[in-house]
This record gives C-alpha cells, sequence and structure tokens, in this order.
C-alpha cells in the first residue's frame, strides 16, 4: 500500500473580509480552521478506500506548518454587494476500490444552492463517464441523478459551499476545501 495515498479526507469551508485582500483570505482559512497547514492545492480525485471523516477529527489531526494537500476552491471581490461563492463537491463510487471525484466551482451571482448543486453534478459527471454511465449532458440534473442512481455505481454524491456578499469597504473572500490527511 502507497503512504503517499490518503486515507481519510474532510470538508470546510470559509470566509473573511479585510481592506487587504491577502487577509481577508487568511481570514478565510482561519474561519475554515486549515491557517495553519501550508496548502498545496492538487486536481480532483477521491482516492480508493479513502474515508471521509468530520471537519472536528480532520481538523484535530492537523499539525501547524505541515504541508496539507486540498482541492481547494476559493474566489474573493471588493465590489461591494457582489455574491461570491466557492464550492467543492463530490463523488464517490459505490465499489471502495475505485477512485471517485471532487469538483472545485467558484462563481459570481451565484446562491450557496446554485454553486454547490453545480460543484455536485461536476464531480458526478466526471464519475458517471469514467464508470461508463450514459446521460444527456444537457438533461436537468434531477433526471442525471436518476441515472446515477439507477445504475447502482454512484454511492454518494455532496458539496461544501461558502457564499458570501462583499462589504464595503474592502475584500470578501471565501474558500471551500477538500483536505487529506495521511
Amino acid at each position: 500500500m502507497n503512504d503517499f495515498v490518503p486515507r481519510k479526507l474532510f470538508f470546510t469551508k470559509g470566509v473573511g473580509s479585510h481592506k487587504e485582500e491577502l487577509h481577508s483570505f487568511e481570514l478565510s482559512l482561519r474561519d475554515a480552521g486549515i491557517e495553519k497547514c501550508n496548502l498545496v492545492t492538487v486536481s480532483s480525485i477521491f482516492p480508493p478506500g479513502c474515508r471521509l471523516v468530520s471537519k472536528k477529527q480532520g481538523l484535530s489531526e492537523l499539525e501547524p506548518g505541515s504541508i496539507t494537500y486540498c482541492v481547494l476552491s476559493r474566489t474573493y471581490s471588493n465590489e461591494p454587494r457582489r455574491l461570491i461563492a466557492a464550492s467543492v463537491g463530490c463523488a464517490i463510487p459505490s465499489s471502495r476500490n475505485m477512485y471517485g471525484y471532487i469538483s472545485e466551482h467558484h462563481a459570481f451571482g451565484q446562491t450557496e444552492k446554485e454553486a454547490g448543486d453545480y460543484a455536485e453534478d461536476l464531480a458526478a459527471a466526471m464519475l458517471a463517464s469514467t464508470l461508463g454511465i450514459d446521460f444527456d449532458i444537457d438533461a436537468s440534473w434531477n433526471e442525471r441523478e436518476q441515472i446515477f442512481k439507477i445504475s447502482g455505481k454512484i454511492v454518494r454524491t455532496s458539496n461544501i459551499t461558502q457564499s458570501a456578499i462583499v462589504r464595503n469597504p474592502g475584500y470578501t473572500s471565501v474558500l471551500a476545501a477538500a483536505v487529506f490527511l495521511f
């Protein structure tokens, strides 16, 4: 077994506002509880056999200064009253020996629900194509979700999303993350 394949994963999100963009991002990291880590962003694979754990458990396993791998979605703006969102979607196959997908999506003008649904749909569509599940990309989410469930190959989809309306003056940052643990 490869020691570099994550065995656990947790989801977190955060929001921060400050007159400086970098500081607003730092505050969003603090809100998410991952400010003490050196984050390395990775692409979109949910490892085979990986186990989802609670945010509380995941945060308790992080060490200050550690190199921490994550799938990260973030966005920021200083445009007053602008609606911003960051979301991470996840699709897990029914077979624990198969890998799943994690997607990141960031948006302007989408509600938390819209952004979350979109990120979840992205992850499910990527997993479905890998598993050979045929579906119409233009079909509604409800139609595709039924095809996914009927196939029996996708066991779970979910998302974590943070949205905010930019405060005046300054920057607002939002983030959503899937954080890997070894």
